[in-house]
């Protein structure tokens, strides 16, 4: 399994804009095959810091969701509305 943390710092004018795209993209990737886990959180203590955490079966399921039509449209939409952090690791079952 790959689990996928999406860090994401935005400013108060931006943020409905990034959650919504965030929430499109979540309600989208949950449908999407080998997706195992898919979810928005949003920082107690800043309100400027969401996360996305996201788990897939395999790399195969992570490459077809990054190439989704989807994926491009509301990322897209994130970054150019807020910055970015992604990280990335490999579960053993």
């Amino acid at each position: 399994m790959i689990r996928l943390n999406c860090f994401i710092s935005v400013s108060e004018d931006k943020r409905e804009i990034v959650l919504e795209a965030a929430k499109r993209l979540t309600a989208a990737s949950l449908l999407q095959d080998g997706c195992i886990a898919y979810d928005i959180f949003e920082s107690a203590t800043r309100r400027n810091v969401l996360m996305i955490c996201e788990t897939w079966r395999d790399k195969e399921a992570l490459d077809a969701h990054s190439a989704s039509k989807v994926f491009h449209d509301e990322v897209t939409i994130m970054h150019e509305n807020a910055e970015m952090k992604l990280e990335s690791f490999e579960m053993k079952k």
